[in-house]
């Protein structure tokens, strides 16, 4: 299971961490990432970390602004967002796949948390 939480209603400028609980188990077998998507848009890739909190990819659209870290005796995956804008508005995802993480920008992860929505206002 992945659980995410942390979203919100924040200004533009602001900064926002959202999280991403799981089981022992999935975090370390797991490579785990984020997406978005909003509304009339397609799902979007944001990053993606190795097993354990391993190595982390970015797409260029979020890279330097979105930063991911975890807590590995909590078994979480955050991502921090920087300098938000209206434009980052979106239901979040968290995600975890037995795939190479760097995969996970072309391709469908296998399992899905519940998303978490944050608004960026103008």
């Amino acid at each position: 299971q992945l659980q995410a939480s942390g979203g919100g209603l924040v200004q533009a400028g602001d900064s926002l961490t959202i999280s991403c609980a799981t089981s022992g188990r999935t975090f370390t077998a797991y490579r785990m990432g984020w997406f978005r998507q909003a509304p009339g848009k397609e799902r979007e890739f944001l990053a993606a970390q190795g097993r354990g909190g391993g190595t982390k990819y970015y797409a260029d659209s979020v890279k330097g602004r979105f930063i991911l870290s975890s807590d590995n005796a909590k078994n979480t995956m955050f991502l921090h967002m920087n300098t938000l804008k209206p434009e980052d508005t979106a239901i979040y995802y968290c995600a975890a796949d037995p795939r190479p993480a760097q995969a996970m920008s072309i391709m469908t992860p296998k399992y899905w948390g519940q998303g978490t929505q944050v608004t960026v206002s103008s």
